[in-house]
């Protein structure tokens, strides 16, 4: 299978779920930067259970339950993205949900 077909189906071949979950992270990171009162209670028992070095785990290879957070509050994420209109995480959350959730 080439590099630039992804089959969610049967392999997951050429897709890294634990990457998406991390560009996920990353952009509910840019979002609490850009808007402080987006972090409500909700959100800061959610982010305790993702470790700190979330990134340097991914690399490591030492996944823990990140995916799994990330996956099993779909619908809350994406609720967060549309409610402050952040297409960027919007767009991270169709992919990790498309290949991955």
């Amino acid at each position: 299978m080439s590099a630039e077909i992804k089959d969610r189906y049967i392999t997951f071949e050429n897709i890294d779920c634990y990457q998406n979950a991390a560009l996920v992270l990353e952009a509910m990171d840019e979002l609490f930067k850009q808007i402080p009162d987006a972090f409500n209670d909700f959100w800061k028992r959610f982010m305790h259970t993702i470790p700190q070095n979330y990134k340097e785990e991914f690399v490591k290879g030492e996944y823990k339950d990140t995916l799994y957070q990330v996956c099993s509050n779909v619908f809350y994420i994406f609720d967060l993205f549309e409610e402050y209109d952040f297409e960027q995480g919007i767009e991270m959350m169709d992919q990790c949900e498309l290949e991955c959730c």
